[in-house]
């Protein structure tokens, strides 16, 4: 194991170089194209004309069928039939005009009747007699009040005929004329139709109460006034086509529509729709591979923003990418794997997919932001891979499946985070699994026999179950190899019957408890600045690991029994003292714990001076060097390491305390941050001044909590004084 840590830390150096971090996404990229490859690859069947289908044929995706949508659009056109306007003015303009005729009899007539009179008055002889006009002569005069396209149109008869009549005569005539005429001009009456519409009128009239004459003058005045009023109009008649032909719908070929049933017959129609989808071996399309291709670019360019943004220690960010990359290619491997059993044909066969592992492992070993970006970008991959035999489509359901299982894993873990809680996420992400699959097979109202719930229930369990041992089984091998410190590692550190901190606690009883309270201390401290809480208290706990060397020369352990150091020269006792930073390094390093631990162990003191032994060294009148009372260091590199190395001082300056008040309190933990800070052992973490303040503030409440002011009952008290 140890070997192949090496290998992945020498794997995470390369990738502080940007051509292997370029080249670390295009494997990826690669990766995920060749995996999503061949269920975007267009199905090429080496069929013939007038041969027998070997096998049900579907459309892959959804085409318009152009030339079928033509057709449909042309018998439309076809149906279309030629609008024809009536023109309804005709009507008034015939009545008009036979009316106009009728009356310029009338005032021919009067008009002789006038002349006559005037004549008449006008003769002085008696005896002459005054003549009428000749019927030619009334027909001229009434000729000469009409148009020469009527006079043209009409014969000498009828113009004799109504000139002959008298004026009652005349307006009986008119009425039933233009009653006539209005009658049958108020239909339609095409070119065809006009003689028909004639006779129509000669019906009306034929049998009317008009004399002779009259009658012939009235029947040959309504068929002149009967005249065509229907036309062909071809703007509507226009507009009536295009309205048809938007009407038509696209005729499609939709997306796993049965084009050829098993052993029918390819028949030309069949062999267009095939050749039109591109399923003949001999139609080649690269369009699949580019939309591919286009998918493939999104989702690396999305995990590179992620990885590009992401606000940590370039060392961080690079074993998080190379882990993500193994997590992430380790999925889409199982994936396939579990796309491949869709040879079986049994439907729903993507539910067994163990969704919610790479989530969850994504989720405990780096953060929830990307575990839920790795969760979408799975649930896409998903309904491409399981598209059910069908190429180049997408499959919704299985999607959403993949999704809420992750999503599911991923919820649960947030605030559980022990190994133990691996497990039941799995049967809670089973559970969602099994809600989902049945909200699917319920919401298109589908028909499923107990059998196939019985199924899907299955489907379901193992999916949770699998992604949970999957994790469980994992997540040993991702630590060890990257080094990597979860929370749920540290917890378990946290466990009092880990060996060491039984040891603590059998050699060191008071260094143990010391431990404990430093751990209240530094985790309290480090949530109020957001800092790693947690890895601050397991990290007290064994910080002074190295006190169990020589327990008896720490004050906390001698309980009551003479100190040692007060036998031992200053700089004896100092080297012993120093000693337990390095001690407790080899000894944490032996038991193989995370190197986060060791630097905290390392750290705490810094290169701080062991004031009380260089001052006696200085009364002694030995020569002294400062170096030579100072820890050796690192300076704390952390906010956790920081933190601890102040709650461990400010708890052993408080616990020394013989009547600790809240005044004194603060103002010995403001003095030892002062101190730290003027000795320059928070220059090299990126501890801000506002932090420490917020640090300062929150030690100083918590000791206040456990140092509070006890109150004395009254009734205790007087016992004691009888006492």
């Amino acid at each position: 194991m140890e070997k192949l840590q090496q290998h992945f830390i020498q794997i995470r150096k390369l990738l502080d170089i940007t051509f292997f971090r370029v080249l670390s996404f295009l494997v990826l990229g690669i990766v995920l194209y060749a995996a999503m490859f061949n269920n975007v690859k267009p199905e090429k069947l080496d069929l013939n004309l007038f041969s027998i289908a070997q096998k049900t044929i579907r459309s892959p995706g959804t085409v318009e069928d152009k030339e079928s949508t033509e057709k449909k659009r042309k018998e439309a056109l076809d149906q279309v039939q030629d609008v024809y306007t009536l023109k309804k003015e005709y009507t008034q303009n015939r009545v008009d005009l036979i009316t106009s005729i009728f009356d310029s009899a009338s005032e021919v007539n009067d008009e002789i009747k006038e002349d006559l009179k005037k004549q008449s008055e006008a003769s002085t002889d008696k005896s002459m007699k005054v003549t009428e006009p000749s019927v030619p002569e009334k027909v001229a005069k009434l000729k000469s009040k009409l148009t020469p396209s009527v006079t043209k149109d009409l014969s000498d008869q009828v113009f004799s005929g109504i000139v002959q009549a008298s004026k009652e005569e005349l307006s009986i005539a008119k009425d039933l004329t233009v009653t006539a005429i209005n009658n049958v001009m108020t239909k339609r009456i095409s070119a065809d139709d006009v003689e028909n519409a004639k006779k129509r009128v000669e019906e009306e009239l034929k049998y009317s109460t008009l004399n002779d004459d009259l009658k012939s003058a009235a029947i040959e005045l309504g068929r002149y006034a009967i005249i065509q009023n229907e036309f062909y109009d071809p703007v509507a008649t226009e507009e009536l086509r295009q309205q048809a032909a938007e009407s038509v719908e696209p005729v499609k070929i939709l997306q796993g529509q049965i084009i050829v049933e098993e052993g029918a017959l390819i028949n030309r129609e069949i062999y267009r729709q095939l050749k039109l989808v591109g399923l003949l071996a001999n139609e080649k399309s690269f369009k699949p591979f580019i939309g591919l291709a286009f998918f493939t670019i999104l989702i690396v360019s999305a995990i590179y923003y992620y990885f590009y943004q992401m606000k940590t220690d370039p060392e961080k960010r690079q074993t998080h990418l190379l882990l993500f990359g193994i997590i992430f290619i380790l999925s889409i491997f199982i994936l396939k794997i579990v796309s491949l059993l869709q040879i079986f044909n049994y439907s729903g066969i993507g539910y067994l997919f163990p969704a919610a592992m790479g989530g969850m492992l994504i989720k405990i070993l780096i953060d929830e932001k990307l575990a839920v970006l790795m969760s979408i970008i799975l649930a896409v991959c998903g309904s491409v891979v399981f598209n059910e035999g069908v190429t180049g489509t997408l499959n919704f359901s299985e999607g959403i499946y993949i999704l809420f299982s992750a999503l599911a894993g991923i919820l649960f873990l947030s605030n559980q985070n022990q190994r133990s809680k691996i497990l039941q996420a799995g049967s809670f992400a089973a559970a969602v699994n099994l809600l989902t699959i049945w909200t699917l097979m319920l919401l298109p109202n589908g028909q499923f026999s107990g059998l196939e719930y019985g199924y899907y229930f299955l489907t379901a369990i193992v999916s949770g179950i699998a992604s949970a041992v999957l994790t469980i089984g994992l997540l040993p091998f991702f630590e060890a190899s990257f080094g990597i410190l979860s929370t749920m590692r540290l917890i378990e550190l946290s466990n009092p019957n880990h060996p060491l901190l039984r040891k603590i606690l059998m050699e060191a009883p008071g260094t143990y408890h010391h431990s404990v309270m430093v751990a209240n201390l530094a985790e309290s401290a480090c949530e109020a600045i957001g800092a790693n809480g947690l890895l601050a208290r397991v990290g007290s706990y064994y910080h002074d690991i190295g006190k169990t060397r020589r327990p008896n020369f720490f004050i906390e352990n001698q309980m009551h029994l003479d100190n040692p150091h007060d036998r031992l020269p200053p700089d004896k006792s100092a080297n012993i003292i120093i000693d337990h930073v390095t001690e407790g390094s080899n000894i944490l390093k032996k038991y193989h714990m995370p190197k986060e631990l060791i630097e905290i162990a390392e750290q705490h003191h810094g290169t701080t001076l062991l004031k009380f032994f260089y001052h006696k060294a200085i009364q002694n009148g030995a020569e002294t060097k400062e170096e030579d009372f100072r820890y050796p260091g690192p300076k704390a590199q952390s906010k956790e390491s920081a933190i601890v190395g102040i709650a461990d001082s400010v708890e052993a300056a408080v616990r020394s305390l013989t009547s600790p008040t809240p005044e004194l309190i603060e103002s010995l933990v403001k003095k030892i941050v002062a101190d730290r800070l003027q000795d320059g052992q928070l220059n090299e973490c990126d501890l801000t001044l506002k932090e420490l303040e917020t640090v300062t503030h929150t030690l100083c409440e918590t000791l206040k909590g456990i140092f509070h002011s006890r109150i004395e009952y009254p009734e205790l008290t007087k016992k004691v004084k009888e006492a």
